[in-house]
C-alpha cells in the first residue's frame, strides 16, 4: 500500500510558479509599444523560421516568449477561436478583450489543475478602429492579465528591460522609427548591440486594407535602425 504524502496548497502553488517562471525567464524579450500611428512588437529573435510575434485577425497580434510549441499552440488556438467567432457571428465582434480572456482562462486552469503550468507569457495587442481602442493585453503564465496602457515587456530580465525602456521613451506616441530604436536598445542594454538581422518586428497599422498586420524585413529593419 502506498503512502499519500501531503503537500499545502501554498507551496504546490509556490513551486509551480517557481517553475514557470524560471522557463519564462529563459526566453529572450519581447517589447510591445503603442507608436502615433500603431502598435510595434519588437522580439530579438535569431531564427528566421520560428516566429514569436504573428497575426491572429484584422486588427490584433500575437507574441510569445517562453517553451515555443507551447506558446505555439495558444497562437494556432487564437486563431481558431478568432475565425469561428467572427465565422459564427461577426468579423467585428472579434476583439482582444474577448481573446485575452479565453487564453487567461486556458492558462489558469492549466496552472492549477494541469500537470504541469505552461512555461509562457503571451502578449495579446489590438488596432484601435471605429469601435474599440487601440489595446495592450498581456497575459501571464497563470492566466493573470495586466492591461498596459503604453507598453508592455514579457520573458527574460523583463523588469530591468521595463525600467530601462520606461526611461528612454518619451510619455506620448512617437514615430514607429523611434520607438523601434528606443525598444531595441532597451533589449540591447549598454553593454551589447543586436544586429538588424537578429530582430522580429511586427506592426499592426491601417494600410487601407482589412489587414492591418505585416512582419518587417531585414531592409525595413536595418532602415529604421539607421
Amino acid at each position: 500500500m502506498s503512502n499519500m504524502f501531503y503537500v499545502a496548497p501554498e507551496q504546490l502553488i509556490k513551486d509551480r510558479a517557481e517553475f514557470a517562471q524560471k522557463g519564462i525567464a529563459r526566453g529572450r524579450s519581447i517589447i510591445g509599444a503603442i507608436f502615433d500611428t500603431g502598435v510595434v512588437m519588437v522580439a530579438e529573435n535569431p531564427s528566421a523560421s520560428l516566429h514569436k510575434i504573428s497575426e491572429i485577425y484584422d486588427r490584433i497580434a500575437f507574441a510569445g516568449v517562453g517553451k515555443y510549441n507551447e506558446f505555439d499552440r495558444l497562437r494556432e488556438a487564437g486563431i481558431r477561436w478568432a475565425d469561428g467567432t467572427g465565422y459564427t457571428y461577426s468579423r467585428d465582434d472579434v476583439d482582444a478583450r474577448a481573446l485575452t480572456n479565453y487564453y487567461a482562462q486556458y492558462l489558469g486552469d492549466m496552472f492549477t489543475e494541469g500537470q504541469k503550468p505552461l512555461e509562457v507569457e503571451i502578449l495579446v495587442a489590438q488596432l484601435a478602429s471605429p469601435i474599440r481602442t487601440t489595446k495592450l493585453y498581456r497575459i501571464a503564465y497563470d492566466g493573470t492579465i495586466a492591461d498596459e496602457p503604453r507598453y508592455a515587456v514579457l520573458g527574460g530580465d523583463a523588469e530591468t528591460i521595463r525600467k530601462r525602456f520606461g526611461e528612454i521613451t518619451p510619455t506620448e506616441p512617437v514615430s514607429l522609427a523611434e520607438t523601434v530604436r528606443h525598444a531595441v536598445n532597451a533589449l540591447a542594454g549598454p553593454e551589447r548591440t543586436i544586429r538588424h538581422d537578429e530582430l522580429e518586428i511586427g506592426v499592426l497599422e491601417d494600410r487601407s486594407t482589412r489587414r492591418t498586420f505585416r512582419r518587417l524585413n531585414d531592409a525595413e529593419v536595418a532602415a529604421l535602425l539607421e
